[in-house]
């Protein structure tokens, strides 16, 4: 336990919305994405599969940040 009062609070940004392909199970986000197909299936079989589903970012935590200490502190609603 640390002796710090978190008076100084930074709100951190929600995480986006992430992309599982069907295939492999490879969980990335839309930016990483990048050309479209799944990297790690082209990368080991050398295919192209566009097939994903979307995961969506839990809305109900908002996080800070700590900027005494670094603590990262979770208020769920």
């Amino acid at each position: 336990m640390t002796s710090c009062n978190h008076r100084h609070l930074v709100l951190l940004p929600n995480k986006s919305p992430r992309l599982r392909c069907r295939h492999c199970r490879l969980t990335i986000t839309s930016d990483e994405l990048g050309n479209g197909c799944c990297p790690e299936c082209y990368e080991t079989d050398g295919k192209k599969r566009y097939e994903f589903e979307e995961i969506p970012a839990e809305k109900t935590i908002t996080r800070y940040r700590c900027e005494d200490c670094g603590t990262i502190i979770e208020y769920r609603r």
